[in-house]
């Protein structure tokens, strides 16, 4: 435990933060698992007024190291101002844009992430899976506004990617099974349909909701038309009405698309993403996200990041499907690991 300060918006706020394990047990008092988790409490605050909030990444199988070292907590790692790593040894600076100022946080790490593990003897594999993480999660929640005498606090939840699904699952699981019931659920780049990111074969939904993205990055790389280049904004749009229109109708049509239309959408596709209008043609109209990471720069000898699109990097080859690393997760695995511990 220890006193620090951090200043968020020119005001000095003062905070205790807390470290370590929080114990769960089966029904008949066994230990099955340590839950490892970080707590920062405003100082001179009401507990029983002061909001709480519990925030979390996802994956699964992540740790909250991303969300508690790169945006909500005090401290932060020290990136250059184009989001590039500085070289080693990594540094820690104070975090001006922390939610300290509006309420207290704690990191969890579910089990088999981070800090946390299951206890000596036990099969982890009994906190993995949607509902098991949810009875780990949903556990160390409760105990935590008991031990810490959380119970009159307003509580929120944070979580983002999967975190998103664990927060709306938990929303519901604490309210049904220990009548906790929360203020609030911030989702952060949040995915609550599988179905929306699944590429498998017969669901077009993520290749239609993908093409605003490839606009975005395209544009970031300068591969668009001078007529989309010159305003960010005014691409997006069309490239949405485009995405949700035209090229929407297309993928449901599927073999009853003529030539003709399919040649159309291919060059309309091509325009707005970027890419070579052959290979649209070639990939069926239907170009996977790990095939555009690949491709959009594939001319140039690079691929660009999936976690952010600005990254770009150099496979072994370049004639390859898909690309060999993400550079945008190369840039922050270093630091944020050091940072954490």
């Amino acid at each position: 435990r220890s006193k620090n300060t951090v200043t968020i918006a020119g005001t000095l706020i003062n905070y205790t933060a807390s470290s370590g394990y929080l114990d769960l047990k089966n029904d008949t008092g066994k230990l099955i698992a340590k839950v490892f988790f970080t707590y920062y409490k405003k100082d001179n605050g009401l507990a029983a007024k002061r909001p709480v909030t519990f925030a979390f990444n996802g994956g699964p199988g992540s740790s909250s190291v991303w969300l508690h070292m790169g945006g909500l907590g005090p401290r932060r790692v020290e990136l250059k101002d184009d989001g590039t790593a500085t070289a080693p040894p990594y540094k820690v600076i104070s975090n001006e844009y922390c939610w300290l100022d509006k309420t207290d946080i704690v990191f969890i790490d579910p089990v088999s992430t981070g800090y946390s593990e299951a206890a000596s003897g036990e099969n982890a594999n009994q906190f993995h899976g949607y509902v098991e993480d949810l009875q780990s999660v949903g556990a160390f929640i409760r105990d935590f506004l008991s031990r810490y005498e959380r119970w009159s606090s307003p509580k929120y939840l944070a979580g983002e990617s999967y975190g998103t699904t664990r927060a709306a699952g938990l929303s519901q699981f604490l309210q049904d099974n220990y009548r906790i019931y929360f203020n609030g659920i911030f989702l952060i780049s949040p995915v609550l349909n599988f179905g929306s990111s699944d590429y498998y074969i017969g669901n077009d939904l993520p290749r239609a909701l993908y093409i605003p993205s490839y606009t975005a990055a395209a544009w970031y790389h300068k591969k668009l038309a001078p007529a989309l280049q010159s305003d960010l904004q005014k691409a997006l749009k069309e490239s949405e009405a485009f995405a949700l229109g035209e090229y929407a109708a297309a993928l449901l049509k599927g073999t009853l698309l003529s030539d003709a239309e399919k040649d159309k959408i291919a060059e309309k596709m091509s325009y707005y993403t970027g890419l070579d209008k052959a290979y649209c043609l070639q990939a069926n109209l239907r170009v996977d996200e790990n095939r555009f990471y690949k491709a959009l720069r594939r001319n140039d000898g690079l691929t660009i990041g999936r976690l952010d699109a600005r990254f770009t990097g150099r496979d072994i080859d370049d004639a390859g499907e898909f690309v060999s690393f993400d550079p945008s997760f190369s840039n922050i695995d270093g630091p944020f690991t050091s940072a954490i511990n």
